[in-house]
């Protein structure tokens, strides 16, 4: 495929939306969203790698395993890439794109590893700040005839710090996500987390209104997801749907006329059908698969499983897990691996929930849930004999995933890298004890 003809490509990525958006069902001020979606193809069963920032990401801009490429942690904690070469920025660039980043990547602390062509100035890390960057690039890159462009837009939204709610996002009207009570100080956040949700679905217009503006619309594939759901207790962290499921709104060609995908996808899947839109072949090592087949419904399904993970964030969290189309099994491997709390943003909701006993639960090894008859993942089920062929059947395909893409857990306890800063669990799981490195 001649350069010239290849599709620029937008990635729009934001933090820890999870799938609270209008697309997916739920009551949302996100009507730019909501026209993308309309545009495009929406995959409702998609899946992040990992439920924290910097593994998450890697993983998606690497179409590999965060362990299979070193980022075991945040990226501001000391983890990094193996080699950065695999980003996907490099390599487009190398095919002839020019690639650009404006705003949030958290995949490094150095832009300059990753080797965009260029890091676009912004005034903040807000949204409009974002988003007049990418407008900026744009308008420069209308009627150009330099060739393709990656764009990588960024948005710190919904991270916490949450912005102040208004009028419009009432508290006395909020609905809990799903795993949290209906309580006032949950109700109080998610009306703060709508103010984020409706600053960021803006600058997200903003964006699509510039392709629009500048005609490149037509000849451009947005990719358009979060890294992991919502920074809630339960939820970011988490190897279930409330940590792992993830908005992917994908428009352009190949992905047109509104259409919605049931299939189960990963996001490991965007590396190789950004290649494809750009006709390049894909590198080896890549685990995802193309979303085309799909989206054209020449398929009707991608995978029989898709497989997360969590080994540092905070504090160490060695776990693992798959999911079906039925099922889902999540392990942890250490005992002294930190509880929850240790991983969570203090919130009025994390101390009421803590108040109540959510820091004290039991802390099985092993997770299996129906996702037919308990789609909210909250019954644990293995104990229970009746599925104990599932379990079983479950425990080895993990365990033969772990073993294929080289997983250390296989070797034992896994050490962060020399100067990582990790939280230590301590005699005490409840205490914080912030940046400490432990010991091997």
């Amino acid at each position: 495929m001649p350069a010239a003809r290849r599709p620029n490509i937008v990635y729009i990525h934001s933090h820890d939306t999870g799938r609270y958006v209008s697309p997916y069902g739920y009551e949302a001020p996100t009507p730019h969203l909501q026209r993308l979606a309309e545009g495009g193809v929406v995959f409702r069963d998609a899946y992040s790698v990992a439920p924290t920032c910097s593994p998450s990401r890697a993983a998606l801009t690497t179409g590999r395993y965060p362990h299979e490429v070193g980022m075991l942690g945040l990226a501001n904690r000391g983890f990094s890439l193996h080699d950065y070469g695999l980003h996907l920025a490099p390599v487009l660039g190398t095919a002839g794109y020019t690639t650009a980043l404006a705003g949030v990547q958290h995949v490094t602390t150095d832009w300059a590893e990753i080797g965009y062509t260029e890091v676009l100035p912004i005034a903040s890390r807000d949204a409009p700040d974002v988003s007049a960057a990418a407008v900026e690039f744009l308008a420069r890159r209308a009627g150009s005839d330099d060739g393709p462009f990656f764009l990588d837009v960024g948005f710190r939204e919904t991270h916490r710090h949450f912005d102040e709610a208004d009028e419009r996002d009432d508290p006395r009207w909020q609905r809990p996500p799903d795993p949290l009570p209906d309580i006032p100080e949950v109700r109080d956040e998610m009306a703060q987390f709508r103010a984020s949700l409706r600053r960021l679905d803006d600058g997200i217009g903003t964006v699509l209104e510039a392709l629009d503006e500048h005609g490149l619309a037509e000849d451009t594939l947005v990719v358009c997801t979060t890294d992991h759901g919502l920074p809630f207790p339960s939820m970011k962290g988490q190897l279930t749907t409330h940590g792992l499921g993830v908005m992917l709104l994908v428009r352009g060609p190949g992905f047109t006329g509104g259409r919605v995908v049931d299939a189960m996808v990963s996001q490991l899947d965007v590396y190789p059908t950004i290649c494809v839109a750009a006709g390049l072949p894909a590198p080896d090592g890549l685990r995802g698969c193309a979303l085309q087949p799909l989206a054209a419904g020449e398929v009707d399904r991608l995978h029989d499983a898709v497989y997360g993970e969590t080994t540092f964030h905070v504090a160490y969290t060695p776990q693992r897990a798959l999911r079906t189309e039925r099922w889902v099994y999540v392990r942890r491997f250490e005992e002294r691996g930190s509880r929850p709390i240790l991983n969570e943003a203090e919130s009025p909701t994390l101390d009421a929930m803590v108040a109540h006993g959510w820091s004290d639960l039991p802390r099985e090894r092993e997770l299996l849930y129906d996702r037919f008859l308990d789609p909210n993942e909250s019954a644990n089920l293995a104990s229970d004999e009746r599925v104990r062929t599932v379990l079983e059947d479950l425990r080895g395909r993990l365990d033969a995933w772990m073993a294929d893409t080289d997983d250390p857990l296989c070797h034992g306890p896994v050490a962060p890298p020399p100067g990582a800063r990790v939280d230590d669990p301590g005699p005490n799981p409840v205490a914080r004890q912030a940046n400490v490195v432990p010991r091997g």
